[in-house]
């Protein structure tokens, strides 16, 4: 049974950088691709940024050229690096183990309903 605990969220200035992270309880091998998801008030949960155990990424189009997805499997932690930080951005950051899929149809959200999900932290731009 796996469990992801999210920790890092906080409140930064509009142009800042922010760096959260993901503690997962055991290795997800091959099988998973690790993604960072968001929700904020009133509107659906959409994907980030997804890496597979072989270091594909894939990234929201919001994201792409100011956040980077990483891991440190010797740690079983999941990285996702946000600079240049708008409003915009202000959510719930959510970390998840999918089952495999090409990355780019996991931040697309295939699979998210089978996956396994941290309890989120917040993350707040102004």
């Amino acid at each position: 049974h796996v469990q992801l605990v999210e920790s890092g969220g906080g409140s930064v200035q509009a142009g800042g950088s922010l760096s959260v992270s993901c503690t997962v309880s055991r290795r997800t091998y091959s099988t998973f691709c690790m993604g960072w998801f968001r929700q904020a008030p009133g509107k659906e949960r959409e994907g980030i940024a997804v890496i597979d155990s072989r270091g594909g990424t894939a990234y929201a189009d919001s994201a792409t050229g100011r956040f980077t997805i990483s891991q440190d499997n010797a740690k079983n932690t999941l990285y996702l690096q946000m600079n240049s930080l708008k409003p915009e951005d202000t959510a719930m950051y959510y970390c998840a183990a999918i089952p495999w899929s090409p990355p780019d149809q996991v931040v697309g959200g295939m699979g998210a309903d089978f996956g396994k999900w941290g309890q989120g932290t917040q993350v707040t731009v102004s």
